[in-house]
């Protein structure tokens, strides 16, 4: 089975093809026939610079596997993308403005390519977080909020579940048994506590835009600062979007960039807002991994993915230094130099530390692969 995955985020769109067997598949991912990644902005449509890329796709793809970040209350695993489960992801654009809509452009530039006999799957981001048990995803405001569809989803967990299970591989011990917090750090960033291979609770919840900080986004703020914004700023809900999702964050703190290194590379060059982008995002970060210890009941590693969770080992170190009375220390050298999939705490630390590089596309081509029941 030759499964193309189409992984389309805010600014880029990543692509994979394997030619995959009729059996059970590694945790690891092989290497593929074909991978590419373009990076792109809204200046130019999805279908301009998408098509090119899918006609140079070599030979016959059987099913394409798409991202998608929300499909609402109904849509959580995995499924084909029937005209119905199209419809249900664009009524979801309000709530994931930066993702739905241009992963659902990619799933018709596909159909324009490969024509409408391959089937195409939506993998959601929010599949692994259907777990959550109601105290989870209920929110504290009126109960007739959650008939209405306003619930946490919880999201990055595609990601999220192949780390969770790459995990478990590493530390040679059944998921049944582990408590993990996986942080996916990256542009966007959220932590989940999983317990048995099960997500239990996460930091996102109606929209990406809940819980820690990141790139641009404010994370959780007092609600209180947007009705003094409407009442005595005239902010507007297209306002208050831009500014909660575009300019706050590492981004509206330092003044600078939404890019961790950038951010990085002004500390070093004492540039105090900076600094203080920095601690913000560490404390935010620190405060949210209690949580989360608190939640699970005590936890057997913490797993750091993502660009800023694989490529920083500043935050790695400074939100692990939080968590001494853990017994957890990492070895220093491996910290600043890990492989791609690493255990750097040190031998004798009760809670292991692991760095695991994501691996959404290989996620979404094994969900495509056990739809179409091949192992």
């Amino acid at each position: 089975m030759r499964i193309l995955v189409i992984n389309g985020g805010s600014s880029s769109f990543k692509c994979r093809l394997d030619d995959l067997p009729d059996a059970p598949l590694p945790i690891v991912p092989p290497k593929p026939v074909w991978e590419s990644r373009l990076d792109w902005d809204s200046r130019s449509s999805v279908a301009e610079v998408l098509e090119p890329v899918l006609r140079s796709v070599p030979g016959p793809v059987n099913v394409i596997g798409h991202r998608i970040v929300h499909g609402g209350p109904v849509y959580r695993q995995s499924t084909p993308l029937t005209p119905e489960v199209r419809a249900a992801i664009g009524k979801e654009i309000e709530f994931a403005p930066v993702h739905n809509r241009f992963e659902l452009e990619a799933v018709q530039a596909a159909e324009h390519v490969f024509g409408t006999d391959v089937p195409q799957i939506a993998v959601f981001d929010t599949g692994f977080h259907s777990t959550l048990a109601p105290d989870a995803y209920v929110y504290s405001g009126p109960y007739e909020w959650l008939a209405q569809g306003i619930r946490r989803f919880g999201f990055h967990g595609i990601n999220q579940q192949y780390a969770a299970r790459r995990a478990a591989e590493m530390l040679h011990l059944d998921p049944v048994a582990l408590k993990l917090i996986v942080c996916h750090l990256g542009s966007g960033a959220s932590l989940t506590a999983v317990r048995g291979g099960k997500s239990v609770d996460t930091t996102m919840g109606f929209t990406p835009l809940e819980g820690l900080m990141m790139g641009t986004r404010s994370g959780s703020i007092d609600p209180g600062i947007l009705i003094y914004l409407i009442r005595h700023c005239g902010a507007t809900a297209q306002d208050l979007d831009e500014i909660l999702n575009r300019k706050s964050g590492l981004s509206g703190v330092s003044g600078i960039s939404g890019d961790m290194r950038e951010i990085q590379s002004a500390m070093d060059a004492g540039k105090e807002r900076a600094q203080l982008a920095f601690d913000l995002y560490v404390h935010r970060l620190v405060r949210e991994l209690g949580g989360m210890l608190a939640v699970l009941g005590g936890v057997d590693a913490i797993v750091f993915t993502g660009g800023v969770g694989e490529n920083s080992p500043r935050i790695r170190a400074r939100a692990c230094a939080n968590l001494g009375f853990l017994g957890l220390e990492l070895d220093a050298e491996k910290n600043a130099h890990p492989s791609s999939d690493d255990d750097i705490a040190a031998p004798h630390s009760r809670v292991r530390v692991l760095v695991i590089r994501a691996q959404e596309e290989w996620e979404i081509a094994r969900e495509c692969h056990r739809l179409a029941g091949k192992g």
